[in-house]
């Protein structure tokens, strides 16, 4: 079975996706933040519509930002600057590059590409998707990648984080 139509089953219920769900950051204490609505089409193709509330506006190593204010740290929205597909057909990952962040500290003036933040995703069982904190140096996305490669990252970039050493450690859409 093609991953498409299993994650149709998982989250709706049927082989299709061709609905909206909520996206959310979920602290390790405290409720769920929500910050998007994707919207999947029966082609698996889908869009993201970031909220507004509860971000932010920052101005950061000199570039702006959207960015969830926290306690002890800042988790701000890295929008994926280069060419991705959109579609779920064969796997999660375009989704996974929509969801990039970048962590600072709250006293600190700018930030550090090398706290950069990957989600995960994977099916639960029941009907959402799962996104697990990955750390990741966000700087590997500073160049444009090569003509041809829409997924720049690979596992090497990407390490398995420790949930409680985060405020939001992890993402839910549902």
């Amino acid at each position: 079975m093609r991953i498409a139509p299993l994650i149709g089953l998982l989250l709706l219920g049927s082989p299709t996706l061709a609905d909206s769900k909520s996206v959310y950051l979920v602290p390790a204490s405290g409720a769920p933040v929500k910050i998007a609505e994707v919207t999947f089409s029966e082609d698996q193709n889908y869009t993201v519509a970031m909220v507004e509330a509860p971000f932010k506006d920052h101005f950061l190593s000199m570039r702006p930002f959207r960015c969830l204010e926290g306690p002890d740290k800042h988790w701000c929205h890295v929008p994926y600057p280069y060419e991705i597909h959109r579609n779920v057909s064969n796997d999660l990952t375009d989704l996974e590059y929509d969801f990039l962040f970048v962590w600072k500290g709250s006293t600190e003036y700018g930030i550090n590409m090398w706290n950069g933040v990957y989600y995960k995703l994977q099916p639960d069982g029941d009907g959402r998707l799962v996104g697990i904190l990955h750390e990741m140096n966000m700087d590997v996305l500073s160049a444009p990648p090569e003509q041809g490669v829409l997924r720049p990252l690979k596992a090497g970039d990407l390490h398995e984080s420790d949930p409680e050493s985060h405020w939001l450690p992890q993402l839910i859409i549902e």
